[in-house]
């Protein structure tokens, strides 16, 4: 599996006065099994590049490809991609409607003209990866806690089978034990069914702990791309389009700036950690 922007641009109202070019000539390729973490401050173009990789959003110019296929050619299947390429959307749970929660997730496969038993079988498959049990087919889903309902939600996508799965913002407006448990799901689907996965976030500490790659957004292009270290190396840049890097490569270049020999490119709390006990038993 492979999603391939060529030279995508993308302007809202193009035939009046105030014409916004919400992405500006925007190239890059998302390869099979990559965890991605897509970054940018209000209005960088990220929300706008995500609808364009399931054909929700037709460029003004460029080609999306998947596959190797133009996606808006002719005999190209948009439904098809978008049961390949699931999008998430935030606060997903606002979307379910449903009497009880099965029924909920079945609707998607359903839509795809499933046999009966095909969509029970990916509806329950759905529930099991995101740690839902059959204790929950049965309930509304508005009795569940605000991670239950965001966790039925992504299942309702997962029950379409994707390839890749995009999320924007999933544990916005959660209490830091959902967001945990939201996450540590995303990261099991990545791990073990290889789903690719691209997840918006504001949370520096999430991609630095999460994303394997950072693809960094700005007044609709492309700033930064690489592993996590290598976008958080420019923090000052960063910081300049609004946005920031985690909190421990501050510290880290803080305790540099101050004598201490430690590895200023370490992100994550666990990386410092062990970095700063390695300097102090050297010391």
């Amino acid at each position: 599996m492979s999603i391939r922007l060529d030279k995508v641009d993308y302007i809202y109202e193009p035939d009046t006065a105030f014409p916004v070019h919400a992405l500006d000539h925007v190239s890059l390729t998302i390869r099979d099994g990559e965890f991605i973490g897509l970054m940018g401050h209000t209005g960088s173009g990220k929300s706008t590049l995500i609808q364009h990789l399931n054909g929700l959003v037709r460029p003004t110019s460029g080609t999306i490809y998947y596959n190797d296929r133009d996606i808006h050619g002719e005999g190209f299947s948009l439904k098809e991609l978008r049961s390949k390429v699931g999008l998430v959307f935030q606060y997903p749970e606002h979307q379910l409607f449903e009497a009880d929660v099965f029924s909920d997730v079945c609707f998607g496969p359903k839509n795809l003209g499933l046999e009966k038993e095909e969509i029970q079988r990916r509806a329950r498959h759905a529930l099991e990866l995101v740690g839902m049990d059959e204790s929950f087919y049965s309930l509304s889903p508005f009795e569940l806690s605000g991670g239950q309902k965001r966790r039925v939600a992504i299942a309702g996508v997962l029950a379409m089978e994707p390839e890749v799965l995009i999320l924007d913002e999933p544990t916005a407006g959660l209490d830091p034990m959902g967001r945990d448990e939201i996450l540590e799901q995303v990261k099991r689907l990545h791990e073990e069914n290889h789903i690719t996965i691209i997840l918006v976030s504001h949370s520096m500490e999430d991609m630095a702990r999460y994303a394997g790659r950072l693809i960094v957004m700005d007044h609709g292009k492309v700033q930064f791309d690489g592993t996590p270290v290598e976008v958080f190396r420019h923090y000052k840049e960063l910081e300049k389009m609004g946005l920031a890097a985690p909190q421990v490569t501050y510290l880290m270049h803080s305790l540099r700036e101050k004598g201490w020999d430690v590895n200023v490119d370490a992100i994550t709390v666990a990386q410092a950690k062990q970095e700063i006990m390695r300097v102090w038993k050297k010391h």
